[in-house]
């Protein structure tokens, strides 16, 4: 500093500088220890919970569904213009609200996919039967390959292909399975013996999962896996499998680009199943049987075949990440989960090439919408964070949660619990609460305060062989530990009018789950999926104002690390 520029004071500036200064001082205490009157009327101010939950309405919910499902979106499949369009209108739609960004200043978590396209001219040869792409078979492979080839590879029927030491059951222990093709059965072996001790009965476990026959099939060094599709204990017609399984497959980019996985996996026909036995001389029903009795595998002594030649690009997908901050506890987090995508749209259909996804799951987009828009309107911030986690790629096999999982931007032990919305109650509201996978966790109790609020009972889910806990992005976080809850409306309607509308619309609806039908309809009844809204923003409400940490049931297969 250069003194010389800075003039002595002289004494009457010394006694106005010194004025000054007591009445700044007084004017600082005063402002300090006097609030203003508004100020005075926040601190006074009830809490306004119960005004913000009434304000989810069916119109809001309508609205967002409305948008995200239309034909301006083109089925939102991952790396494509409806995945820009789907991402846009999220983010836009968040920074309305107090939701911050939540990585590093965006809203987007970037997930690296492989996108691997089979060449729709192949054929199975199983024996001397020829199966064709779609009409009776399915196959494809992660591998990152341009080609691949199985050439008379043995044929080994391994029952349900399951290997489960809790539940003293391995069908690999009948049967080396290196470099030959596996025959498996879908579901798990409680599905055919409900009143029996195996598994847990009707109950699917994740052994039952398709993902899970794949895995261990790779595990046990087999060349093929094809699973017989049989519409009841799959839980979807041969269509699903047929959509979904074709075109172009995800995965996400892995180290050793796909070389430990099985080199092809699929699915063939019940039919299929059937006339290969029999070439084989066996009946397959009775072969089912002894499957279902105990661990199984017998040689069918025929070969199969299969070429498969891939097309293979790497893409960039997003998953949305958003975060409330708590005030007391801002490190720990409730997270909230809905996927945004679905199947895109299929060129080579004549009329309706969109998959709209209206159903699965722009309900649940709109829901996490709605909960954003609701926890930000709360008059008094919460002790935990909300933070809000919109997937891509979950019909691709959970895809997106799995990289979150994998690659948490909360530390998974900061992640008090996990609240999924998925394939919301489009049919009415409901006297009861269907909670999939039950009995799983203390975050039911929670849920139960929140029903016993709308007058509603919990029940199981209606069909728990479809093995649904399994099947969406709540999964991804109970393997490695985190509570997870998945509840939706249930199967009791409200009232008698409910119950009609309920009858009507699913006779519209069966049919559309994963095919063009599944689409936005005015005649939608969304009343049922603004209760369930209220009732998991309830949920997440009651976890962020507690300092408890929800804990997995002793019964549970899933527990913190």
């Amino acid at each position: 500093m250069n003194n010389k520029l800075i003039p002595k004071p002289s004494s009457s500036t010394k006694k106005l500088t010194t004025l000054l200064s007591i009445g700044l001082s007084t004017a600082l205490l005063t402002a300090c220890t006097e609030p203003k009157q508004d100020e005075t009327l926040s601190l006074a101010e009830p809490d306004n919970m119960e005004q913000v939950y009434q304000s989810i309405s069916n119109e809001e919910i309508t609205q967002h569904i409305k948008v995200i499902a239309s034909d301006e979106f083109e089925g939102r499949a991952p790396a494509t213009k409806g995945e820009e369009k789907t991402l846009a209108y999220l983010s836009n739609e968040l920074s309305k609200t107090g939701f911050q960004p939540g990585n590093n200043g965006s809203y987007l978590q970037q997930v690296d996919l492989m996108q691997i396209t089979a060449n729709p001219e192949m054929t199975l040869s199983l024996g001397s039967q020829t199966l064709t792409y779609k009409e009776d078979m399915v196959a494809s492979s992660k591998r990152e390959v341009d080609k691949i080839d199985v050439n008379e590879s043995e044929i080994v029927f391994l029952g349900y292909g399951v290997n489960a030491p809790e539940y003293q059951w391995d069908d690999y222990s009948m049967a080396d399975v290196k470099g030959k093709t596996v025959i498996v059965l879908v579901n798990d072996p409680g599905f055919a013996s409900p009143d029996s001790d195996k598994f847990e009965g009707s109950t699917m476990t994740y052994y039952g999962r398709w993902s899970y026959k794949y895995e261990e099939a790779s595990r046990q060094g087999a060349q093929a896996v094809f699973i017989v599709h049989e519409t009841a204990p799959a839980s979807y017609g041969w269509s699903v499998v047929a959509n979904s399984w074709s075109g172009a497959q995800y995965g996400l980019v892995s180290a050793d680009k796909g070389q430990s996985r099985v080199a092809v996996e699929g699915w063939i026909s019940y039919e299929a199943a059937n006339v290969l036995f029999a070439e084989a001389g066996l009946d397959f029903e009775e072969e089912k049987g002894k499957a279902q009795a105990g661990p199984y595998a017998k040689s069918l002594n025929l070969n199969a075949s299969i070429s498969v030649e891939n097309t293979i690009e790497k893409s960039k997908s997003y998953n949305v990440f958003a975060t409330l901050p708590g005030e007391t506890k801002p490190d720990e987090h409730i997270i909230y989960t809905a996927h945004w995508d679905h199947l895109g749209m299929d060129t080579t259909k004549k009329d309706d090439q969109i998959y709209n996804g209206a159903h699965d799951n722009a309900t649940g987009t709109a829901a996490i919408l709605a909960m954003a828009r609701a926890f930000s309107d709360l008059n008094k911030g919460l002790n935990r964070s909300i933070s809000l986690l919109i997937v891509t790629a979950e019909e691709q096999g959970l895809l997106g949660s799995k990289y979150y999982a994998a690659n948490p931007i909360i530390a998974l032990d900061k992640t008090v619990a996990n609240i999924n919305m998925d394939a919301m109650n489009i049919l009415g509201r409901t006297k009861d609460v269907s909670v999939v996978g039950m009995g799983k966790s203390e975050l039911e109790l929670y849920l139960q305060k929140a029903a016993d609020k709308q007058g509603r009972t919990l029940s199981q889910e209606s069909r728990p062989e479809a093995g649904s806990y399994y099947r969406s992005d709540h999964f991804s976080f109970a393997q490695l530990g985190v509570p997870a809850l998945y509840a939706k409306g249930g199967s009791e309607p409200v009232n008698e009018e409910t119950a009609k509308y309920r009858k009507r619309m699913n006779v519209i609806q069966r049919g559309c789950y994963h095919q063009v039908c599944d689409q936005f309809r005015d005649t939608w009844d969304v009343s049922g999926i603004t209760e369930d809204t209220q009732l998991l923003f309830d949920v997440g409400y009651q976890i962020a104002s507690s300092s408890e940490w929800p804990k997995w049931n002793e019964t549970s297969e899933f527990q913190r690390p």
